[in-house]
């Protein structure tokens, strides 16, 4: 059955100004902002208790409350799709999504996706925002993500995430060898002349905010972990290019494969084929929305970045020189 759902949320700096449907979504981000627009019109999104319209302006500590009956979110079918489950209770599920698979159904990809296998598992998940789905990994990202199985399960951990208490850990390998680890804190909004990708923006970005270290270093890529403060769309990927470092096997952001002077075949092929950009979300912790207790789950890399890693070793056996691209 539909359920009600309410939520509350504080209007930041970083909204002050905006008007009250650009605020609301970004601040109530699991619902699409003409549905918040018919809220705020109808009165179930209000601004400090007032009936406002949609293009009233906000200021920094007004609070947006949001107290609304859903109507059925999700109108897409369920499939039958093999999933990989870590975790499963009355509240949550985590799953180890694999490289290839697109999260929600989107123009191009109206089947075959997670939603379409999670709600073949669990119809009811029909009623939630975005059939439970608080955050998301790129089609070519693999690794771990946790769905709510409830509206109180949805609602604490869109605040978990919010509140930046999520811990998302992510393996990946870059083109270039890096020195050290860092943090990159550089906003990101959409390209300015390539609508479908990202960027980092001097003016008019959002905040993001990575953290990196190395995990394994070789003569001309790095194996690094990532820490995400913040979760904007391709932010790992966008601030590795901003670095020069860009993911291996990434078109988007790296370009076309960059092969090492004198590289050996193996390693010349695994640069060219690399199916994707090299990007795993290993390890996830969160508080659970039930019992409040702290809960962590890691997995192990997919067998293509192993085999990745496999070659790039055992190339560095063979020569590290002082060759460059």
């Amino acid at each position: 059955m539909p359920g009600r759902i309410e939520q509350e949320a504080v209007v930041g700096s970083s909204q002050h100004g905006l008007r009250l449907d650009q605020a609301a979504a970004e601040l109530f981000s699991d619902f699409s902002r003409s549905r918040l627009q018919a809220w705020i019109r109808s009165g179930a999104l209000r601004l400090d208790g007032n009936l406002m319209r949609p293009r009233d302006k906000v200021a920094a500590g007004a609070l947006l409350t949001l107290a609304v009956e859903l109507e059925e979110e999700v109108p897409w079918a369920g499939e039958d799709i093999e999933l990989d489950l870590v975790f499963e209770d009355d509240s949550i599920v985590v799953l180890n999504k694999p490289a290839g698979l697109v999260v929600h159904p989107a123009a191009g990809h109206q089947t075959g996706t997670l939603v379409n296998a999670l709600l073949k598992r669990e119809p009811e998940l029909a009623n939630l925002p975005r059939a439970g789905i608080v955050h998301r990994l790129d089609k070519d990202t693999s690794g771990l993500m946790v769905v709510a199985k409830t509206l109180q399960a949805h609602a604490h951990l869109v605040a978990q995430l919010q509140e930046r208490t999520v811990k998302r850990e992510y393996a990946a390998v870059c083109i270039g060898a890096m020195t050290g680890g860092g943090k990159v804190d550089a906003a990101i909004g959409r390209h300015p002349r390539d609508r479908k990708k990202m960027a980092v923006l001097s003016v008019g970005g959002k905040p993001a905010v990575t953290h990196f270290r190395i995990a394994e270093r070789f003569a001309h890529h790095t194996h690094i972990t990532v820490q995400l403060e913040t979760g904007r769309t391709h932010q790992i990927r966008v601030h590795m290019a901003h670095l020069h470092c860009s993911l291996i096997g990434d078109p988007s952001y790296g370009g076309r494969p960059r092969i090492p002077k004198a590289a050996a075949q193996p390693l010349i092929d695994m640069l060219r084929q690399f199916p994707r950009q090299a990007l795993h979300a290993q390890a996830l912790g969160l508080i659970h929305p039930r019992s409040e207790e702290l809960l962590q789950w890691d997995v192990p890399l997919p067998l293509d970045m192993q085999e990745l890693l496999g070659v790039l070793r055992e190339y560095d056996r063979e020569s590290r020189d002082d060759a460059v691209y």
